[in-house]
């Protein structure tokens, strides 16, 4: 028979021998006990299913050069968290540099990660406009495989970019949101073999990818304003004095006017799971899936907002979050994060450069562990599906 002692387990025999408080074997056993780790063994079936996070590693570049990678495992390897944040709001002049970010992305319960995620602050500046500070945040949703998320995250920045520089879309958000998803999707069916790598699994379904898309929600930020273009069921949601105000509207195949337009163009919904278009797709819009146009459209519906002084922050996330969390929960935990960091900064706060540099980290770790927690309050609740977030601070006061 064995007993369990100060969480170790010991024999009858070691049980019943007296406790010597100043030996040097009972300073060896209290030692011993402080590294014993609790749980199952390696390889145990409660382990594998248990979620695996990560501690925020990482930042972005001042210059933010590279955008967020989303390389989380595949296969069998448990899922990993992965978080950045964002550079300091000044300079040591105390020039704004950025807004405040912080990003995470999961792979979650899902096999494979096909969420990517874009950040380009200053990605594009636009001579004689007041707003000429322009910031790009974007979430994709791929399904079927990665490669058309992470094409849009490698160049659906540029393309906007390029038709913001256009002199005939330049004061046209609407417009120029519109053709740059247009070019995304033409330049997506087009990539063909050239963009499959060599282990890419959707060569087994279709050689040129045709099965293949992704969802896209942009926002622009500017000094004004906050443009926002959504195509498919990732979402963008403000948070304004404390309330939740849904900056995009997902794309159900059963949302009625996107209901009426797939049966306008010849196609149906059926309920399988879900509605699904022609029994396939859960989404009505997405950039790619050339063999379920023109059902499918890749049109971005697009709104602007005025920034208030009462804005917190923003959110982009894919629906792996949103599909188990409201907007207003998650509006309530991103301005929980913020403002809890903000008090404890508040006695702390000085004039010097170097402490308004100090206090812009601490806020971005703020937006950073407010995007981790939205991820694992998701998996909390039993989301299925890949997790990315996006939590951009807007507040003018800090």
């Amino acid at each position: 028979m064995a007993k369990i002692c100060c969480g170790s387990v010991v024999s009858e025999g070691e049980a019943s021998t007296p406790y010597e408080p100043r030996s040097r074997a009972a300073r060896r056993r209290r030692m011993e006990m402080r590294r014993f780790r609790f749980g199952g063994s390696e390889g145990t079936e409660n382990e594998e299913k248990r979620q695996k996070f990560g501690l925020p590693t990482g930042s972005v570049s001042r210059d933010c050069d590279n955008t967020f990678d989303n390389t989380l495992g595949s296969g069998n390897q448990r899922s990993e968290t992965k978080a950045i944040m964002s550079p300091p709001l000044f300079t040591a002049t105390g020039q704004p540099v950025s807004p405040k970010f912080g990003v995470a992305s999961i792979c979650g319960r899902r096999r494979d990660m096909e969420d990517a995620v874009a950040i380009h602050p200053f990605f594009c500046r636009r001579e004689h406009d007041s707003a000429n500070e322009l910031h790009y945040f974007g979430v994709y949703d791929g399904h079927g495989c990665s490669h058309v998320a992470m094409k849009c995250r490698d160049r659906l920045h540029e393309v906007v970019k390029e038709e913001l520089e256009n002199k005939e879309a330049r004061t046209e958000w609407k417009n120029a949101m519109e053709q740059s998803f247009h070019r995304m999707d033409k330049e997506v069916i087009s990539w063909n073999e050239s963009m499959l790598a060599a282990n890419c699994r959707c060569e087994l379904q279709s050689p040129e990818c045709d099965a293949v898309g992704s969802t896209a929600v942009v926002a622009i930020v500017t000094p004004e304003k906050i443009i926002v273009a959504n195509c498919g069921d990732s979402r963008a949601v403000l948070c304004r004095n404390g309330k939740a105000v849904a900056l995009s509207t997902d794309h159900k195949p059963d949302r009625p006017d996107e209901l009426n337009r797939i049966q306008a163009a010849g196609g149906r919904v059926i309920y399988w799971d879900g509605p699904r278009v022609l029994g396939v797709l859960a989404m009505s819009r997405a950039i790619g899936d050339n063999y379920l146009k023109p059902y499918v459209s890749c049109d971005p519906e697009v709104t602007v907002t005025d920034r208030t002084v009462d804005d917190d922050c923003l959110i982009l996330a894919s629906d792996g979050l949103w599909d188990v969390v409201s907007n207003d929960t998650a509006c309530g935990v991103a301005r929980t994060c913020l403002r809890g960091k903000a008090r404890v900064l508040a006695s702390a706060l000085a004039s010097s450069s170097a402490e308004r540099e100090a206090r812009g980290e601490n806020a971005d770790k703020a937006c950073s562990d407010a995007a981790m927690l939205l991820t694992k309050l998701a998996l909390a609740r039993r989301s299925s599906d890949n997790v990315s977030v996006v939590v951009v601070d807007l507040r003018r006061d800090t």
